[in-house]
């Protein structure tokens, strides 16, 4: 870890925390060797059922990759193939909430994107910027903005660079709620601990299941679903699920 990126983990829940206001929580290379750390650290703990993603401050969730760090490159084919944070938070096997409070700028705006679930404050603020620098996003920003605003509310963000608010992006679809900004954290956690208290199991296969639903064709997505719903139907947590049910009590899950 580093001090500009916090990692904290109460009971089931993981907070990844982008802990650099002062920069509008702006990414170098070492921060998102830490992101990606902390996402290994998620994937292999059998505790840990959800993950939030958020930014320090009340100006930023986080304004993308720190323009000063990326001349630190020797040649264009190692700045492709850096370890990149938005990547990180993609290979996260657990369901993950992004909490977004100010501007999601960017790779900001990609790590958004790259969770399951967004949440925003009011002063929230979404742009695909890198166009008025020269070139365009490279952490996914085109495929995840198709998909979760439609091809010409993508083309507009990206071809303008300019932002949208929280309610605009609350029309689109970009994000599920918008929330006071007081208010933004403990929204995240309590969705997060719900979340938590699902069978894991079948709260990580669904998230598998939502991925392939835009990478398959119809047929091949609900032939997959099946599989996935077979391989959760044959886990312990299944079996506790349907006693807990008959016996007219909570489940206990153990991701068995």
């Amino acid at each position: 870890m580093t001090e500009n990126v916090l990692f904290d983990i109460d009971g089931a829940v993981a907070t990844i925390t982008l802990n650099r206001p002062q920069k509008l929580n702006a990414v170098t290379q070492a921060m998102a060797d830490a992101v990606v750390d902390a996402v290994t650290a998620c994937n292999g703990s059998d505790t840990i059922r959800c993950v939030i993603v958020t930014g320090a401050g009340e100006r930023a969730f986080c304004a993308g990759s720190d323009i000063r760090d990326l001349d630190g490159y020797d040649t264009p084919w190692k700045f492709r193939n850096r370890p990149d944070y938005c990547d990180a938070i993609r290979h996260l096997l657990k369901p993950s909430i992004a909490a977004v409070n100010g501007y999601a700028f960017g790779g900001g705006l990609e790590t958004a994107m790259s969770c399951d679930i967004r949440l925003a404050s009011e002063n929230a603020q979404f742009a695909a910027p890198e166009i008025k620098l020269g070139w365009i996003g490279g952490g996914g920003m085109a495929t995840a903005l198709a998909h979760s605003v439609g091809p010409s509310n993508a083309a507009l963000m990206i071809m303008t660079g300019d932002p949208i608010d929280a309610e605009q992006a609350l029309r689109w679809g970009l994000v599920s709620e918008v929330l006071p900004p007081a208010g933004l954290l403990g929204r995240a956690r309590a969705l997060a601990a719900t979340i938590a208290s699902r069978a894991p199991i079948a709260a990580e296969t669904a998230k598998l299941n939502l991925k392939a639903a835009y990478a398959m064709s119809t047929e091949q997505a609900i032939a997959y679903e099946r599989d996935l719903q077979t391989v959760c139907f044959a886990t312990e947590d299944a079996t506790e699920g349907r006693a807990a049910f008959k016996e007219k009590r909570l489940p206990v899950f153990r991701r068995r």
